[in-house]
């Protein structure tokens, strides 16, 4: 009797996890969807992901925007899907479909975050830094142009998985930079530069915070 009632504290434990984990990655692609939709696409920052992937290709095609961006990361979704197995394919599900709802909703709603280059700037790289650090921390993927590098490296993993990265971002700079200008790539550019840092520090820190339980736990 006291085993089953272990067990159901065990299962209730784990169910807690994954509750909070799923809205740990929702509440990461509503901050990525506010600063997508409310900073970098109404400033045209380009870089590099399927935001402006889908700001460079409405530039070309004139259709709009959420169709565009829902569809790139729908196509994405169902290629990590197929190439990349389904250990995290059900979280991935999750992130997708909240930053498509979000960054629909955030995009048609009529309202503006907007104030001077600056403070945009840095309130963008925080939300979307935190964003992808709620994503990662829960072994979620945000469905980017990443997974087209993924996919190559299981095919040769001899291959740099960091360059084929790098290389598919500077290919939508390229474009970005046909269609919208040096300033927008160089803003991005700076941009990708600076989010990168945040990130990295929102890492750092948890790392550290699940090492610091880890060694409670184990004094106990």
């Amino acid at each position: 009797m006291k085993e089953d009632i272990g067990w159901d504290k065990m299962r209730q434990r784990q169910s807690h996890v994954r509750v909070r984990g799923m809205a740990k990655i929702i509440f990461g692609n509503i901050l990525l969807a506010l600063a997508y939709a409310k900073w970098m696409v109404p400033r045209g920052i380009i870089n590099g992901g399927v935001t402006s992937l889908s700001l460079v290709l409405q530039k070309i095609t004139q259709l709009p925007l959420p169709w565009l961006s829902n569809g790139l990361t729908l196509l994405l979704l169902v290629i990590c899907g197929l190439f990349l197995g389904k250990a995290s394919l059900m979280k991935s599900i999750v992130s997708s479909l909240s930053y498509m709802f979000f960054f629909t909703l955030f995009y048609e709603l009529p309202f503006t975050l907007m104030t001077t280059f600056p403070i945009d700037f840095l309130l963008a790289c925080l939300l979307i830094s935190f964003g992808y650090y709620c994503c990662l921390s829960e072994g979620s993927s945000t469905v980017g142009v990443d997974v087209i590098a993924l996919v190559l490296y299981q095919k040769n993993p001899q291959r740099n998985l960091a360059k084929m990265i790098r290389h598919l971002n500077l290919s939508v700079l390229v474009l970005g930079l046909l269609t919208y200008g040096v300033f927008a790539v160089l803003t991005g550019f700076l941009f990708s530069v600076s989010y990168a840092w945040f990130l990295e520090k929102w890492l750092a820190w948890d790392a550290k915070r699940q090492q610091k339980g880890l060694d409670i736990a184990q004094n106990h």
